[in-house]
C-alpha cells in the first residue's frame, strides 16, 4: 500500500498493533533525480507481491511505500535525508538500528530485501514474478552470474591446491611460468577494474527492463549505479585494450618479416583505439556532460 500522512499515523504509528510493517521510503518523481530509486522500487514491489501470493491470508506482516512527494512530513519525522530506505516497524517494542536495511552492504535486489525481512520477522519470502500470461513463476531460483564466477574461482583454487601432491612436476612447470602468472594477474586486475567486487557488495540486477516499454538495458544511465551485464561489457573492453597492447609489444619484438610485423602492429593499434573509444563512449553515456570522446560520441 502507498502511505500518506493520515495512513502513516493510522497503520504505523498507532499502537498497540498485532502486525509488523516493512516500509520503503523513496522518491519516485523524475524531477528529484534519484536513479537508484526506480530499480529499488521495482524490486520492492516484486518482494511485496511475492509475499502476498505466498501468504494470502496472513495478517502478521504488511508492506508499504512512502513517496517523498506525497508525504514529506514523514521523512522529516524520521530525520530521513536519503532515499531509498527500508525500515521495519515491529509489532511490539521500539524500532532498533537492525530494523534499517543497509543497501550499501546488502544490495537492492528482491532477494536481499527478502533476507532482511527474514532476519527481522522470521518470515521467509521467495521472489516470484508474473509473466505475460499471469502465471506465477519463481523470479530468481538459480545463482547469479557473480556467484557462479566466485564458485568457479573457488573451485579452481581448490583444485590447484589439493591436486599439487599428485601433479607436482607438471604444476612446477605451470606455476613457474611467467606467462601463466601474467595471465592470472591480468585477470585479477580486469575483475577489479570492471567492478566485480562492487557487484559482490551491492548485489545489483543483471539487467534492467523498463516496465512500460519492456526495453532491456544492459548499461545503467547513472554514475552511482551499475548492472552486472555492464561490468562484463566493460571487462571485455578492458581485456581487448590489454590484448591490443600485448600484440603491439610482440610486434615490436618479433623476429619475422616486416610485412607480418606491420600487420600485427596495425591489428594491435586498431584494437586499442577502437575499444578505448568505446570505453569513453560508455563513460559519456553515464556521466552526462563529460567533454572528451574519440571515435564514438
Amino acid at each position: 500500500m502507498s502511505l500518506n500522512l493520515d495512513k502513516w499515523k493510522t497503520f504505523v504509528q498507532s499502537s498497540p498493533r498485532n502486525y509488523s510493517m516493512v516500509v520503503m521510503f523513496t522518491v519516485l518523481s523524475q524531477k528529484m533525480n534519484c536513479p537508484i530509486c526506480k530499480p529499488a522500487h521495482e524490486e520492492f514491489l516484486i518482494l511485496a507481491n511475492s509475499y502476498r501470493y505466498a501468504y494470502l491470508h496472513s495478517k502478521s506482516l504488511y508492506f508499504a511505500i512512502v513517496d517523498y512527494e506525497e508525504a514529506p512530513q514523514i521523512f522529516q519525522q524520521l530525520n530521513l535525508n536519503t532515499a531509498p530506505a527500508i525500515y521495519h516497524f515491529p509489532a511490539k517494542g521500539a524500532r532498533r538500528n537492525q530494523d534499517t536495511m543497509d543497501f550499501q552492504r546488502q544490495g537492492i535486489d528482491a532477494d536481499a530485501m527478502a533476507k532482511f525481512v527474514l532476519d527481522r520477522t522470521e518470515v521467509h519470502v521467495n521472489s516470484y514474478c508474473l509473466d505475460e500470461s499471469n502465471t506465477l513463476f519463481e523470479f530468481r531460483s538459480g545463482p547469479s552470474p557473480t556467484k557462479l564466477c566466485r564458485s568457479n574461482c573457488c573451485a579452481f583454487v581448490d583444485n590447484a591446491s589439493f591436486g599439487a601432491p599428485l601433479h607436482a612436476q607438471k604444476q612446477s612447470r605451470i606455476f613457474g611460468n611467467r606467462t601463466f602468472w601474467g595471465i592470472v594477474c591480468l585477470c585479477i586486475v580486469l575483475a577489479f577494474m570492471s567492478g566485480q567486487m562492487w557487484n559482490h557488495i551491492r548485489g545489483p540486477p543483471f539487467v534492467m527492463t523498463n516496465p512500460q516499454t519492456r526495453e532491456t538495458s544492459f548499461i545503467h544511465g547513472s554514475t552511482q549505479f551499475q548492472l552486472i551485464a555492464e561490468t562484463y561489457i566493460v571487462l571485455v573492453m578492458y581485456a581487448a585494450v590489454s590484448a591490443g597492447i600485448i600484440i603491439l609489444n610482440d610486434a615490436a619484438q618479433a623476429k619475422t618479416d616486416p610485412g607480418k610485423r606491420r600487420l600485427l602492429s596495425c591489428v594491435g593499434l586498431g584494437m586499442v583505439v577502437i575499444f578505448f573509444s568505446l570505453l569513453l563512449s560508455i563513460f559519456r553515456s553515464k556521466y552526462q556532460g563529460y567533454p572528451y570522446h574519440f571515435l564514438f560520441s
